[in-house]
Protein backbone atom coordinates (compact mmCIF):
# COMPACT_ATOMS: atom_id res chain seq x y z
CA UNK A 1 0.00 0.00 0.00
CA UNK A 2 3.16 2.12 -0.07
CA UNK A 3 1.75 3.86 -3.18
CA UNK A 4 -1.37 5.29 -1.88
CA UNK A 5 -1.17 8.09 0.46
CA UNK A 6 -1.70 7.41 4.03
CA UNK A 7 -2.34 10.22 7.26
CA UNK A 8 0.85 11.69 8.82
CA UNK A 9 -1.07 13.77 11.42
CA UNK A 10 -2.69 13.24 14.40
CA UNK A 11 -6.62 13.61 14.32
CA UNK A 12 -6.35 16.47 16.78
CA UNK A 13 -3.93 18.39 13.91
CA UNK A 14 -6.59 17.25 11.11
CA UNK A 15 -9.26 18.98 13.32
CA UNK A 16 -7.44 22.23 14.33
CA UNK A 17 -6.59 22.34 10.32
CA UNK A 18 -10.37 22.58 9.80
CA UNK A 19 -10.89 25.19 11.77
CA UNK A 20 -8.59 27.39 10.68
CA UNK A 21 -9.56 26.49 7.11
CA UNK A 22 -13.27 28.21 8.17
CA UNK A 23 -11.69 31.45 8.00
CA UNK A 24 -9.46 33.52 6.40
CA UNK A 25 -5.92 32.03 6.16
CA UNK A 26 -2.97 34.60 4.68
CA UNK A 27 0.23 33.43 2.79
CA UNK A 28 1.73 37.11 3.69
CA UNK A 29 5.67 36.34 4.64
CA UNK A 30 4.80 36.60 8.57
CA UNK A 31 2.52 33.65 8.19
CA UNK A 32 3.58 31.63 5.24
CA UNK A 33 5.31 28.97 7.28
CA UNK A 34 1.75 28.40 9.35
CA UNK A 35 -0.43 28.63 6.61
CA UNK A 36 1.54 25.73 4.53
CA UNK A 37 1.57 23.73 7.47
CA UNK A 38 -2.04 24.16 7.58
CA UNK A 39 -2.92 22.87 3.76
CA UNK A 40 -0.34 20.36 4.16
CA UNK A 41 -2.36 18.52 7.33
CA UNK A 42 -5.85 19.34 5.48
CA UNK A 43 -4.28 17.82 2.06
CA UNK A 44 -2.47 14.93 3.85
CA UNK A 45 -6.38 13.88 5.51
CA UNK A 46 -7.79 14.62 2.27
CA UNK A 47 -5.11 12.40 0.01
CA UNK A 48 -5.42 9.25 2.47
CA UNK A 49 -9.06 8.81 1.34
CA UNK A 50 -7.74 8.44 -2.12
CA UNK A 51 -7.05 4.82 -1.75
CA UNK A 52 -10.64 4.28 -0.17
CA UNK A 53 -12.12 6.17 -2.97
CA UNK A 54 -10.43 4.01 -5.68
CA UNK A 55 -11.37 0.46 -3.86
CA UNK A 56 -14.75 1.68 -4.19
CA UNK A 57 -14.85 2.89 -7.19
CA UNK A 58 -13.57 -0.50 -8.31
CA UNK A 59 -16.14 -2.33 -6.62
CA UNK A 60 -18.92 -0.66 -8.15
CA UNK A 61 -17.64 -0.75 -11.46
CA UNK A 62 -17.75 -4.83 -11.50
CA UNK A 63 -21.30 -4.16 -10.10
CA UNK A 64 -21.92 -2.42 -12.97
CA UNK A 65 -20.31 -5.04 -15.56
CA UNK A 66 -21.58 -8.17 -13.70
CA UNK A 67 -25.45 -6.29 -13.94
CA UNK A 68 -25.04 -5.42 -17.40
CA UNK A 69 -25.32 -1.94 -16.28
CA UNK A 70 -23.85 0.22 -18.88
CA UNK A 71 -22.16 3.99 -17.72
CA UNK A 72 -19.26 5.88 -17.25
CA UNK A 73 -17.45 5.51 -13.94
CA UNK A 74 -15.39 8.54 -12.49
CA UNK A 75 -13.55 9.68 -8.68
CA UNK A 76 -12.05 13.13 -7.59
CA UNK A 77 -11.18 14.19 -4.64
CA UNK A 78 -12.99 17.24 -3.56
CA UNK A 79 -11.50 20.52 -4.34
CA UNK A 80 -10.03 22.41 -1.89
CA UNK A 81 -12.14 25.48 -2.42
CA UNK A 82 -15.10 23.44 -1.91
CA UNK A 83 -13.90 22.00 1.60
CA UNK A 84 -12.76 25.48 2.85
CA UNK A 85 -16.81 26.46 1.71
CA UNK A 86 -18.30 23.63 3.48
CA UNK A 87 -16.49 24.18 6.24
CA UNK A 88 -17.38 28.08 6.30
CA UNK A 89 -21.46 27.83 5.48
CA UNK A 90 -21.69 25.02 8.11
CA UNK A 91 -21.13 23.26 11.29
CA UNK A 92 -19.28 20.39 9.72
CA UNK A 93 -16.20 19.55 11.16
CA UNK A 94 -12.99 18.67 8.48
CA UNK A 95 -12.85 15.10 10.00
CA UNK A 96 -16.70 14.21 9.82
CA UNK A 97 -16.89 15.43 6.03
CA UNK A 98 -18.43 12.24 3.83
CA UNK A 99 -17.21 13.69 0.38
CA UNK A 100 -14.01 14.33 0.35
CA UNK A 101 -13.49 12.05 -1.94
CA UNK A 102 -16.22 11.01 -4.61
CA UNK A 103 -17.44 8.50 -7.11
CA UNK A 104 -20.17 9.14 -9.31
CA UNK A 105 -21.71 6.82 -12.05
CA UNK A 106 -23.45 8.03 -14.92
CA UNK A 107 -25.60 5.65 -15.67
CA UNK A 108 -28.11 5.84 -19.47
CA UNK A 109 -31.31 5.63 -18.14
CA UNK A 110 -33.26 5.60 -14.57
CA UNK A 111 -33.42 1.71 -14.64
CA UNK A 112 -29.93 1.43 -14.87
CA UNK A 113 -29.34 3.92 -11.12
CA UNK A 114 -32.53 1.74 -9.26
CA UNK A 115 -30.01 -1.31 -10.16
CA UNK A 116 -26.73 -0.12 -9.39
CA UNK A 117 -28.48 1.12 -6.17
CA UNK A 118 -30.02 -2.16 -5.39
CA UNK A 119 -27.01 -3.57 -6.19
CA UNK A 120 -24.92 -1.96 -4.01
CA UNK A 121 -26.95 -2.16 -1.00
CA UNK A 122 -27.16 -5.84 -1.45
CA UNK A 123 -23.61 -6.84 -2.17
CA UNK A 124 -20.75 -4.11 -1.37
CA UNK A 125 -18.40 -4.94 1.38
CA UNK A 126 -18.20 -1.76 2.29
CA UNK A 127 -20.82 0.03 4.98
CA UNK A 128 -23.79 2.53 3.83
CA UNK A 129 -23.86 5.27 6.60
CA UNK A 130 -26.54 7.25 4.70
CA UNK A 131 -28.73 7.89 1.66
CA UNK A 132 -30.30 10.68 0.11
CA UNK A 133 -32.60 10.44 -3.10
CA UNK A 134 -32.31 13.45 -4.99
CA UNK A 135 -34.42 11.32 -7.38
CA UNK A 136 -37.70 10.70 -5.56
CA UNK A 137 -36.90 14.04 -3.37
CA UNK A 138 -35.47 16.51 -5.99
CA UNK A 139 -33.38 19.49 -4.03
CA UNK A 140 -35.39 22.61 -4.18
CA UNK A 141 -33.15 24.42 -7.36
CA UNK A 142 -34.19 21.00 -9.64
CA UNK A 143 -30.23 18.99 -8.35
CA UNK A 144 -31.59 15.16 -9.17
CA UNK A 145 -29.41 12.30 -8.37
CA UNK A 146 -28.89 9.50 -5.82
CA UNK A 147 -26.59 10.13 -2.95
CA UNK A 148 -24.56 7.24 -0.58
CA UNK A 149 -22.35 8.04 2.04
CA UNK A 150 -20.42 5.05 1.80
CA UNK A 151 -17.63 3.83 5.02
CA UNK A 152 -14.48 2.22 3.65
CA UNK A 153 -14.37 -1.41 5.38
CA UNK A 154 -10.92 -3.04 4.55
CA UNK A 155 -11.19 -6.17 3.46
CA UNK A 156 -6.96 -6.86 4.12
CA UNK A 157 -4.95 -6.12 7.46
CA UNK A 158 -2.59 -3.68 5.78
CA UNK A 159 -5.51 -1.78 4.77
CA UNK A 160 -7.04 -1.16 8.33
CA UNK A 161 -5.58 2.07 8.66
CA UNK A 162 -7.77 3.34 6.02
CA UNK A 163 -10.82 2.11 8.00
CA UNK A 164 -13.82 4.12 8.46
CA UNK A 165 -13.30 7.17 5.84
CA UNK A 166 -16.12 8.17 4.22
CA UNK A 167 -16.52 8.46 0.07
CA UNK A 168 -19.21 9.67 -1.43
CA UNK A 169 -21.25 7.53 -4.29
CA UNK A 170 -23.19 9.82 -6.99
CA UNK A 171 -25.30 7.62 -8.95
CA UNK A 172 -27.48 9.52 -11.55
CA UNK A 173 -28.61 9.33 -15.22
CA UNK A 174 -26.80 11.25 -18.07
CA UNK A 175 -30.21 13.52 -18.12
CA UNK A 176 -29.42 14.65 -14.69
CA UNK A 177 -25.69 14.87 -15.23
CA UNK A 178 -26.17 17.31 -18.39
CA UNK A 179 -28.29 19.23 -16.50
CA UNK A 180 -25.64 19.58 -13.23
CA UNK A 181 -22.86 20.19 -14.82
CA UNK A 182 -24.03 23.19 -17.49
CA UNK A 183 -25.14 24.81 -14.08
CA UNK A 184 -20.92 24.41 -13.50
CA UNK A 185 -20.25 25.22 -17.07
CA UNK A 186 -22.56 28.21 -16.72
CA UNK A 187 -20.55 29.14 -13.80
CA UNK A 188 -17.42 28.86 -14.96
CA UNK A 189 -18.02 30.91 -17.81
CA UNK A 190 -19.91 33.48 -15.62
CA UNK A 191 -17.51 33.56 -13.08
CA UNK A 192 -20.73 32.96 -10.97
CA UNK A 193 -21.76 30.11 -8.79
CA UNK A 194 -24.80 29.15 -9.92
CA UNK A 195 -24.33 25.83 -8.08
CA UNK A 196 -25.04 27.47 -4.24
CA UNK A 197 -27.21 30.01 -5.26
CA UNK A 198 -24.98 33.04 -5.96
CA UNK A 199 -25.83 34.47 -8.95
CA UNK A 200 -28.13 35.79 -11.12
CA UNK A 201 -32.41 34.48 -10.30
CA UNK A 202 -33.28 34.33 -13.65
CA UNK A 203 -30.79 31.65 -14.31
CA UNK A 204 -31.29 29.55 -11.15
CA UNK A 205 -35.25 29.79 -12.32
CA UNK A 206 -34.48 28.29 -15.87
CA UNK A 207 -32.37 25.69 -14.55
CA UNK A 208 -35.16 24.84 -11.65
CA UNK A 209 -37.89 24.72 -14.58
CA UNK A 210 -35.31 22.40 -16.78
CA UNK A 211 -35.25 20.27 -14.18
CA UNK A 212 -38.98 19.67 -14.12
CA UNK A 213 -38.86 19.12 -17.64
CA UNK A 214 -36.22 16.61 -17.76
CA UNK A 215 -38.05 14.63 -14.44
CA UNK A 216 -40.89 13.99 -16.32
CA UNK A 217 -39.04 12.39 -18.97
CA UNK A 218 -37.77 10.16 -17.06
CA UNK A 219 -41.15 9.66 -15.29
CA UNK A 220 -39.75 10.59 -11.85
CA UNK A 221 -40.89 13.22 -9.28
CA UNK A 222 -41.19 17.08 -10.69
CA UNK A 223 -39.00 19.72 -7.94
CA UNK A 224 -41.38 21.44 -5.31
CA UNK A 225 -42.50 24.65 -6.59
CA UNK A 226 -42.99 24.98 -10.54
CA UNK A 227 -46.39 24.85 -12.30
CA UNK A 228 -48.05 22.84 -14.33
CA UNK A 229 -46.47 21.67 -17.83
CA UNK A 230 -48.28 24.30 -19.95
CA UNK A 231 -47.38 27.23 -17.73
CA UNK A 232 -43.79 25.83 -17.16
CA UNK A 233 -43.00 25.92 -20.94
CA UNK A 234 -44.37 29.16 -21.05
CA UNK A 235 -41.95 30.46 -18.26
CA UNK A 236 -39.09 28.40 -19.61
CA UNK A 237 -39.14 30.02 -23.03
CA UNK A 238 -39.59 33.27 -21.82
CA UNK A 239 -36.53 32.83 -19.95
CA UNK A 240 -34.99 31.55 -22.69
CA UNK A 241 -35.43 34.34 -25.05
CA UNK A 242 -34.80 37.27 -22.17
CA UNK A 243 -31.36 35.31 -21.21
CA UNK A 244 -30.40 34.55 -24.60
CA UNK A 245 -29.63 31.03 -22.70
CA UNK A 246 -29.54 28.63 -25.53
CA UNK A 247 -26.98 31.39 -27.42
CA UNK A 248 -25.12 31.73 -24.32
CA UNK A 249 -24.52 27.97 -23.88
CA UNK A 250 -23.13 27.65 -27.59
CA UNK A 251 -20.55 30.55 -26.51
CA UNK A 252 -19.40 28.44 -23.79
CA UNK A 253 -19.36 25.42 -26.16
CA UNK A 254 -17.22 27.56 -28.85
CA UNK A 255 -15.20 29.50 -26.21
CA UNK A 256 -14.00 26.79 -24.44
CA UNK A 257 -10.97 25.15 -26.10
CA UNK A 258 -7.78 22.86 -24.76
CA UNK A 259 -4.26 24.22 -24.15
CA UNK A 260 -2.15 23.54 -26.97
CA UNK A 261 0.73 21.25 -25.12
CA UNK A 262 -2.00 18.80 -24.53
CA UNK A 263 -0.59 15.44 -25.53
CA UNK A 264 -2.03 11.88 -25.60
CA UNK A 265 -0.51 10.70 -22.91
CA UNK A 266 -2.52 7.63 -20.63
CA UNK A 267 -2.25 7.92 -16.72
CA UNK A 268 -4.32 6.97 -14.16
CA UNK A 269 -5.20 10.66 -12.62
CA UNK A 270 -5.64 13.70 -15.08
CA UNK A 271 -5.52 18.02 -13.39
CA UNK A 272 -7.68 19.58 -15.21
CA UNK A 273 -6.80 23.03 -15.04
CA UNK A 274 -9.33 25.32 -16.22
CA UNK A 275 -7.77 29.17 -17.10
CA UNK A 276 -9.45 32.67 -16.77
CA UNK A 277 -9.14 32.39 -20.98
CA UNK A 278 -11.44 29.71 -20.92
CA UNK A 279 -8.57 27.16 -21.38
CA UNK A 280 -8.07 23.42 -20.21
CA UNK A 281 -5.21 22.56 -19.67
CA UNK A 282 -4.64 18.98 -18.86
CA UNK A 283 -2.12 17.11 -17.23
CA UNK A 284 -1.74 13.41 -16.57
CA UNK A 285 -0.09 11.72 -13.75
CA UNK A 286 0.36 7.25 -13.41
CA UNK A 287 1.24 7.56 -9.69
CA UNK A 288 -1.21 8.83 -7.24
CA UNK A 289 1.76 10.98 -5.16
CA UNK A 290 2.77 12.65 -8.17
CA UNK A 291 -1.06 13.60 -8.84
CA UNK A 292 -2.14 14.79 -5.23
CA UNK A 293 1.47 16.63 -5.02
CA UNK A 294 0.67 18.64 -8.16
CA UNK A 295 -2.71 19.13 -6.64
CA UNK A 296 -1.35 20.33 -3.77
CA UNK A 297 0.86 22.99 -4.93
CA UNK A 298 -1.95 24.00 -8.07
CA UNK A 299 -4.30 24.91 -4.86
CA UNK A 300 -1.79 26.26 -3.10
CA UNK A 301 -1.51 28.77 -5.95
CA UNK A 302 -4.71 29.84 -6.03
CA UNK A 303 -5.01 30.08 -2.53
CA UNK A 304 -2.02 32.20 -2.26
CA UNK A 305 -3.57 34.94 -4.88
CA UNK A 306 -0.83 33.32 -7.48
CA UNK A 307 -3.29 31.59 -9.48
CA UNK A 308 -7.04 32.15 -11.41
CA UNK A 309 -7.53 28.85 -12.32
CA UNK A 310 -9.97 26.34 -11.45
CA UNK A 311 -8.49 22.97 -10.60
CA UNK A 312 -9.34 19.35 -10.18
CA UNK A 313 -7.78 15.88 -10.08
CA UNK A 314 -9.85 13.05 -11.75
CA UNK A 315 -9.75 9.13 -12.07
CA UNK A 316 -11.52 7.61 -15.24
CA UNK A 317 -11.16 4.37 -17.32
CA UNK A 318 -10.20 5.98 -20.20
CA UNK A 319 -8.96 9.58 -21.76
CA UNK A 320 -12.00 9.61 -23.70
CA UNK A 321 -14.03 9.22 -21.03
CA UNK A 322 -12.58 13.17 -19.70
CA UNK A 323 -15.46 15.29 -21.86
CA UNK A 324 -18.63 12.78 -20.83
CA UNK A 325 -17.97 12.43 -16.83
CA UNK A 326 -16.77 16.49 -16.66
CA UNK A 327 -18.31 18.12 -19.56
CA UNK A 328 -18.69 21.42 -17.72
CA UNK A 329 -14.59 22.10 -17.76
CA UNK A 330 -14.84 21.54 -21.60
CA UNK A 331 -17.78 23.45 -22.27
CA UNK A 332 -19.62 20.17 -23.73
CA UNK A 333 -23.27 21.15 -22.90
CA UNK A 334 -24.98 19.59 -26.08
CA UNK A 335 -27.14 17.41 -24.60
CA UNK A 336 -28.73 20.18 -21.80
CA UNK A 337 -29.01 22.28 -25.20
CA UNK A 338 -30.93 20.01 -26.89
CA UNK A 339 -32.94 19.12 -23.99
CA UNK A 340 -33.83 22.90 -23.30
CA UNK A 341 -34.69 23.87 -26.85
CA UNK A 342 -37.17 20.29 -27.31
CA UNK A 343 -38.68 21.74 -23.81
CA UNK A 344 -38.92 25.64 -25.06
CA UNK A 345 -40.84 24.02 -28.11
CA UNK A 346 -43.11 21.68 -26.07
CA UNK A 347 -41.67 18.24 -26.78
CA UNK A 348 -40.38 15.97 -24.17
CA UNK A 349 -36.85 15.94 -24.12
CA UNK A 350 -34.48 12.66 -24.97
CA UNK A 351 -33.23 10.32 -22.29
CA UNK A 352 -30.53 9.55 -23.43
CA UNK A 353 -27.91 9.69 -26.67
CA UNK A 354 -24.60 9.60 -27.49
CA UNK A 355 -23.36 13.22 -29.12
CA UNK A 356 -20.27 13.16 -31.10
CA UNK A 357 -16.77 14.12 -29.21
CA UNK A 358 -13.10 14.48 -28.91
CA UNK A 359 -10.90 14.88 -26.22
CA UNK A 360 -8.43 16.97 -28.64
CA UNK A 361 -8.72 17.79 -32.18
CA UNK A 362 -8.16 15.09 -34.75
CA UNK A 363 -4.55 14.50 -35.80
CA UNK A 364 -3.25 15.05 -39.20
CA UNK A 365 -2.72 13.11 -41.57
CA UNK A 366 0.88 12.02 -41.86
CA UNK A 367 2.51 9.67 -44.49
CA UNK A 368 3.57 6.57 -42.83
CA UNK A 369 7.42 5.69 -42.19
CA UNK A 370 7.12 2.66 -43.94
CA UNK A 371 11.18 1.77 -42.31
CA UNK A 372 9.45 1.26 -38.85
CA UNK A 373 7.23 -1.59 -39.89
CA UNK A 374 10.56 -3.91 -39.37
CA UNK A 375 10.76 -2.62 -35.75
CA UNK A 376 8.66 -4.17 -32.86
CA UNK A 377 7.44 -0.97 -31.24
CA UNK A 378 6.68 2.14 -32.83
CA UNK A 379 4.81 5.67 -31.12
CA UNK A 380 3.10 8.08 -33.63
CA UNK A 381 3.88 11.38 -31.78
CA UNK A 382 1.70 14.08 -32.98
CA UNK A 383 3.38 17.67 -34.15
CA UNK A 384 3.61 20.69 -32.00
CA UNK A 385 1.30 23.79 -33.53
Amino acid sequence: MSQYPRLEYSMEDVRAAGKSLAGPVSFTPQNNAVAVEIFSIANSWRDSHIYPMRSIRASVRIAMRQAYIRGDMAARPKRMSSIRRKLADTTIRLDQMQDLGGCRAILNDIDGVNRLVERVRERSQHCIRKEWNYIQNPKGDGYRSHHLSMEFTPARKEDESFAGRRIELQLRTRLQHSWATAIEAVSLYRNQDLKHHKADGDWLRLFELASAEFAQVERSPLPTGVPDQAERVKELKDLNARLGAVSMLENIKAATHFAENFTHDRGRYYLLRYRPDHTVKIETYTGTFSATSALELAERAIEAGESQDKVVLVEVDKIDKLVSTYPNYFGDVSLFIRNLQLACGGKSGIEYTVAPQEVVRPREVQQPDYGALRRRYTRWIEPRR
